[in-house]
């Protein structure tokens, strides 16, 4: 198979480690492995003491899968398997999709929810919201609808808008898919990130039979470095198929990995509510910001999830003004151009605790900006 250059992933990896400043990051700051192993338990410390660096099974540890189905209505940990979330979404795919079959999937999105659907030659549909809200019309989704449909992709929390769906509209979105027999992906990697006034959904894998929920410690957890992540689903012969697909992939998993998502698994109201706060805090800072600086013209804020697609008033292309920001401030920031997205927007984090810092380094490029438009 071939497939393109995966943008924004190549696009961090030119910038993320040498920029001075991260304001566009999806992820929360990275917890430190000694905070990790001071919340666990006895019983996790002496797994931790006592790990062999073999080969671990193929569908993730037995202690894995018992810490995640916590987190689920599904009560056997053959309904589990885990790997990277990258993996995992690139299996799924290959796993469920043939040549000329029809996929509805969320826009703008992380370009592995579509990208990978192009290499199997697929058509694609895309289901995108409207623009000065955010906001997600179910009825337009069934419009979208093909003879050939065999799968429909949601991301909620969605990234990079921040939208979230109501219990109702999510309701709505599994009524069409049974109505057409599909199956539905649900990139839930943002999942629990709710604000104080956001009713937290279900994932997908507890309300549809042909639900595949996927699931990571990456955001929610502050734990990318790990690179674990899990689908779960109530069709274990789909499951059966992602496994057999991985062992000409990663095969298994990092244990050490293992264990340490296991850890953040079982205490993960105390992780995730930090990381809650956290970007509430910056959200709250981000409304009064806004208000002071006429080149953002468009901001709704995050309903869900660590970040928010924030529209520019500015001259030239959201690219142009992303790489001319990085180089005269060192702040990198993700244009609509990574999300194959027209317009001139660009991608906010909110996860970091450095983010009032940054803001005062941007404030003064764009006063300089808008200081410099009005001389002109």
């Amino acid at each position: 198979m071939k497939i393109k250059d995966f943008k924004l992933e190549r696009y961090f990896a030119k910038h993320e480690f040498t920029a001075k400043y991260l304001l566009s990051s999806s992820d929360c700051d990275g917890l430190e492995l000694q905070h990790l192993l001071e919340i666990a338990s006895e019983d996790e410390m002496a797994l931790w003491g006592n790990l062999k660096l073999g080969y671990t099974e193929s569908e993730g540890s037995t202690h894995l899968r018992q810490a995640i189905l916590k987190h689920y209505k599904i009560d056997s940990i053959e309904n589990v398997v885990v790997a990277t979330p990258g993996e995992l979404n690139f299996i799924s795919m290959n796993v469920l999709l043939n040549d000329h079959d029809h996929v509805v999937t969320v826009s703008p999105c992380y370009q592995s929810l579509s990208e990978v659907i192009k290499s199997i030659n697929c058509d694609i549909s895309y289901w995108k919201p409207k623009e000065e809200n955010w906001i997600f019309n179910t009825e337009e989704l069934e419009d979208l609808i093909q003879e050939n449909t065999r799968l429909i992709i949601i991301n909620f929390p969605h990234n990079p808008t921040g939208n979230y769906l109501t219990k109702k509209q999510l309701d709505k979105v599994i009524e069409i898919a049974r109505k057409h027999d599909l199956y539905i992906f649900s990139d839930e990697m943002y999942h629990k990130l709710t604000n104080d006034h956001t009713e937290e959904l279900p994932p997908i894998s507890d309300l549809y039979e042909k639900g595949i929920s996927l699931w990571g410690t990456s955001k929610s957890f502050s734990l990318a470095g790990l690179r674990i992540g899990w689908l779960v689903c109530q069709n274990k012969s789909f499951l059966k198929e992602v496994i057999a697909f991985k062992d000409y992939l990663s095969i298994c998993n990092s244990a050490p990995s293992e264990i340490l998502a296991m850890i953040a698994l079982n205490n993960s109201e105390l992780i995730i509510e930090a990381n809650r706060k956290k970007i509430q805090k910056n959200i709250s800072i981000f409304v009064d910001y806004v208000k002071g600086h006429e080149l953002i013209t468009n901001f709704t804020p995050p309903q869900a999830g660590s970040t928010s697609f924030v529209k520019l008033n500015i001259d030239g292309s959201s690219m142009e003004f992303s790489n001319r920001l990085v180089e005269k401030t060192g702040i990198m920031t993700v244009p609509a151009e990574m999300f194959e997205y027209a317009g001139k927007y660009i991608r906010i984090g909110f996860g970091r605790e450095n983010f009032p810092n940054v803001l005062e380094i941007l404030d003064k490029y764009l006063k300089g900006l808008t200081s410099t438009r009005e001389q002109t």
